[in-house]
């Protein structure tokens, strides 16, 4: 069993930066792959983020490329997620989420975090 609580989400103005953290319980952090999803009031969770259980491997969404970084540290357990230049419409929850690097998807990861709300105003 994993679980996973998201911090550093709140409220900041457009061109403004936040970095929200990921923290996992369990020793077997580094089996699994990581990731950020987030969902906008009305629409679909969408993925933003992920990185491999090394960290050498990382993917984005097309509509965050260049402006958010994702990076894990395995020794802490945890997982970031930098984001510079926020625009308004990267207002969403943003979630957490972890799967097995091996034998599981991104389509249906294998735990999911409680959210933590970002709002970039204009």
């Amino acid at each position: 069993q994993v679980q996973l609580v998201e911090s550093g989400g709140g409220l900041v103005q457009a061109g403004g930066s936040l970095r929200l953290s990921c923290a996992a319980s369990g020793r077997t952090f580094s089996r699994y792959d990581m990731g950020w999803f987030r969902q906008a009031p009305g629409k679909e969770r969408e993925f933003v983020a992920s990185i491999s259980w090394s960290g050498r491997t990382t993917y984005y969404a097309d509509s965050v490329k260049g402006r958010f970084t994702i990076s894990r540290d395995n020794a802490k357990n945890t997982v970031y997620l930098q984001m510079n230049s926020l625009q308004p419409e990267d207002t969403a929850v943003y979630y957490c989420a972890a799967k097995l690097a091996v034998g599981s998807s991104w389509v249906e990861p294998d735990y999911w975090g409680q959210g933590t709300q970002v709002t970039v105003s204009s």
